[in-house]
């Protein structure tokens, strides 16, 4: 069992950039996050693997950074030029390939304002 907890999440205007944060409870091969706009399923951001290989949504190219500190079991994603769009809840999202169980935080909240 691996445990998610993200942070950094909240209200930000428009045009500004916002980092979150997830710390994993062990370490893990896959990490990366999601998000849920309201009234929407939940979609990729992007994914990060323990080789440092990332994929991301076609749509969320170019705005959006995923990292990760291996050492610390964290990844983290930057947010540049935000839009009211992005507003959302990011969950963290781990997995440890080939095995088919994924793991999920809780999720946090951001609020993008015009």
């Amino acid at each position: 069992q691996v445990q998610l907890v993200e942070s950094g999440g909240g209200l930000v205007q428009a045009g500004g950039s916002l980092r979150l944060s997830c710390a994993a409870s062990s370490s893990v091969n896959t990490m990366g996050w999601y998000r849920q706009a309201p009234g929407k399923q939940r979609e990729l951001v992007a994914t990060i693997t323990s080789g440092g290989s990332t994929n991301y949504a076609d749509s969320m190219k170019g705005r959006f950074t995923i990292s990760r500190e291996y050492a610390k079991n964290t990844v983290a994603l930057r947010i540049g030029s935000l839009k009211p769009e992005d507003t959302g809840v990011y969950y963290c999202y781990a997995r440890n390939f080939p095995a088919p169980m994924a793991y999920w935080g809780q999720g946090t909240q951001v609020t993008v304002s015009s």
